[in-house]
């Protein structure tokens, strides 16, 4: 057992840095630049049953320390990526790897994650029920503990490997949402998903997005992040990933001291396509300064 090592739902990561789901493809893009294997695991992009375009362009933003995006899910479709994507992963990531699962009915969750579980390579459901990006989905399953709590039942009832909800900071009570997801059997939570926002184009007066809104994500949203994480790691007995403007060796920790048994990294992977792989390289250093002898949160 390493010093960075963590135990997320029964499995045992080498470290708990984990790329968020959108930022890090399917993997093997990022397979090219450095050995992934480094990583704890990673996210892949989010899956929905249909192929999606995803939405209208310009779909990216700028913004005071971070980023507003409204990419809307775009992806292949669940039977593609498991035909296409996860092969191509096989062969440079040799670890589980994290499947996000999206849809726009209970029923769709329910049929994404069913086929994802029977993979192989997959060792957690990542089911997001916080995209603030597409309509008549992703979000509005989130921000209601009782559809919160049906996706989850849904999910779990078809599936035999660790679920884990991916919660929404567009929420007033984020610990009900967490204690509904757990009620119903979730074994994980992770949070937080982007922060809804818009900019404006004073030239034109018009919003920079085609949605109008979109997600942000970045330093910015870190505080927030940390907050919500607190509140709902002590809200649940069931392990937390937190995640929301990570750029640093330091935020990792400050997150695990929050209540994370592990973080996911997002926006930092735009800027620094290593910032993985910097990360996991400074963690010990940090840690012996800090005088840390193990990086897992005591709860």
């Amino acid at each position: 057992m390493g010093k960075l090592s963590v135990n997320l739902c029964g499995i045992e990561l080498d470290n708990p840095i984990i790329p968020a789901s959108g930022t890090f493809g399917y993997g093997y893009e990022f397979a090219e630049l450095y050995d992934i294997n480094i990583l704890g695991t990673f996210s892949c992009k989010g899956t929905t049953l249909q192929p999606r375009f995803g939405n209208e362009t310009p779909r990216i933003a700028e913004a005071p320390a971070g980023m507003i995006n409204s990419v809307g899910l775009q992806n292949p479709g669940v039977e593609a990526v498991i035909s296409e994507e996860l092969p191509k992963l096989k062969k440079c990531f040799h670890k589980p790897m994290m499947a996000n699962a999206s849809g726009f009915s209970i029923e769709e969750y329910a049929a994404v994650c069913e086929k994802l579980d029977r993979e192989r390579q997959v060792g957690w459901l990542e089911v997001n029920i916080s995209c603030p990006n597409v309509h008549g989905g992703g979000m509005s399953f989130g921000t209601d503990p009782e559809m919160a709590a049906a996706v989850t039942r849904a999910v779990k009832a078809v599936t035999t490997k660790p679920v884990i909800m991916k919660l929404s900071p567009n929420v007033t009570d984020i610990p009900a949402i967490a204690r509904a997801c757990e009620n119903a059997g979730a074994d994980g939570l992770s949070l937080i998903n982007t922060l809804m926002a818009m900019r404006i184009d004073i030239k034109t007066g018009k919003p920079i997005l085609a949605n109008v809104t979109g997600g942000l994500s970045g330093p910015a949203i870190f505080p927030i992040a940390l907050r919500m994480v607190w509140q709902v790691s002590h809200a649940v007995s069931i392990p937390v990933i937190g995640m929301g403007g990570i750029s640093s060796a330091e935020d990792v920790i400050e997150m695990m001291m929050a209540g994370a048994t592990a973080v996911e990294i997002g926006a930092a992977n735009l800027v620094d396509p290593f910032i993985c792989k910097k990360i996991i390289e400074d963690l010990p250093a940090v840690m012996d300064r800090l005088g840390l002898e193990q990086i897992r949160n005591k709860k």
